[in-house]
């Protein structure tokens, strides 16, 4: 990852969930579950250059696997 989180994220949402979910067959097969979903939130993070920046993230997650392929999609400060 080029970032670190370094605070808990917060506003989350769901942003598709079931057959809205594209990436869904990859995730199956990558990672396994079934029921993933997409959601979205904010945090503070650490950039790889030291920088501290608020931050929006989206993220795919699943029952009994956690939190997956987070990325930050765009700064909010």
């Amino acid at each position: 990852m080029y970032f670190e989180l370094i605070s808990e994220i917060s506003e989350v949402e769901t942003i598709a969930r079931g057959p809205s979910v594209r990436d869904r067959a990859r995730l199956r097969k990558q990672f396994g579950g079934t029921g993933w979903r997409k959601l979205k939130g904010v945090a503070n993070v650490r950039l790889a250059n030291g920088r501290i920046r608020l931050v929006e993230l989206h993220w795919y997650e699943t029952h009994g696997i956690g939190k997956r392929k987070m990325k930050i999609k765009r700064f909010l400060d």
